[in-house]
């Protein structure tokens, strides 16, 4: 995948990601798209294209459990979201959906660079050389790979690890 990098803080919540004023459009997800990261960053969706990465420090996706914010940015467009670490439940809400997470030292990665990422092999290409991620498990990948959990079950009818 290849896309430029919007890059984040510490402690970005589920709230940051999709604000809270907007929850009535929880049934209308294209809508919510509309609206990631509006309260990180007011113009952040004149800027992103799809196909971009959100880069962020520690704690991404702290807060609620709600699976509408890694769906929101799925459907927004964003190609994978790499951070220092994530809260535990938005990872695990993000695989579930299908939106690819990677964990690696952000410190390198500019933000509005251009960079190349291989979910496989665990790394982000950059100007200036190669960040190592934190590899994915095998059956991660599968969910992924088939566009998340239900996607996955749907197809093979059930999860065997």
């Amino acid at each position: 995948m290849r896309g430029r990098a919007w890059k984040f803080g510490d402690n970005i919540s589920t709230d940051h990601i999709v604000p809270g004023r907007y929850y009535h459009l929880r049934s209308n997800m294209v809508e919510l798209a509309k609206h990631v990261m509006e309260d990180a960053d007011p113009e952040f969706m004149k800027k992103f294209r799809p196909g971009d990465f959100i880069v962020a420090g520690k704690n991404f996706g702290m807060g609620s459990s709600r699976e509408h914010a890694p769906l929101a940015l799925k459907i927004a467009g964003v190609s994978a979201v790499i951070a220092k670490s994530f809260a535990r439940i938005f990872y695990r809400n993000a695989i579930n959906v299908g939106l690819p997470l990677l964990i690696a030292d952000t410190d390198a990665i500019e933000n509005g660079e251009e960079i190349e990422v291989d979910i496989v092999q665990g790394t982000i290409k950059t100007a200036r050389g190669f960040v190592k991620s934190k590899p994915l498990p095998d059956f991660m990948l599968s969910i992924l790979s088939e566009g998340g959990l239900v996607n996955y079950i749907k197809k093979h009818g059930d999860f065997v690890f």
